[in-house]
């Protein structure tokens, strides 16, 4: 099962890193990764794999909120068929 990761707020040092990090310490792997920073806004889309995930849904959500609050940014995870359901033509 696979989910997308959104991350948007002011550019900082060390976003991808502690997204990452949170990824890698639940055992969710990312697939794909793309981010832009346009002027001093950062913005990020991950694709990851939650199959194997060490924590459930909900409490992966509240870690990349806490990871987050910490950045200041604002982190969405959802699932891929949710994803796709809300953005066909």
């Amino acid at each position: 099962m696979r989910a997308i990761i959104t991350v948007i707020g002011k550019d900082a040092v060390g976003i991808l890193a502690r997204v990452s990090d949170a990824c890698a310490k639940t055992n969710v792997n990312i697939v794909e990764v793309t981010q832009s920073v346009l002027q001093d806004m950062f913005a990020m889309i991950m694709l990851v794999e939650i199959d194997k995930a060490s924590v459930g849904f909900e409490e992966l959500r509240e870690r990349l909120n806490e990871v987050g609050d910490a950045t200041n940014t604002k982190i969405h995870i959802m699932h891929e068929d949710i994803f796709n359901s809300m953005h066909r033509i």
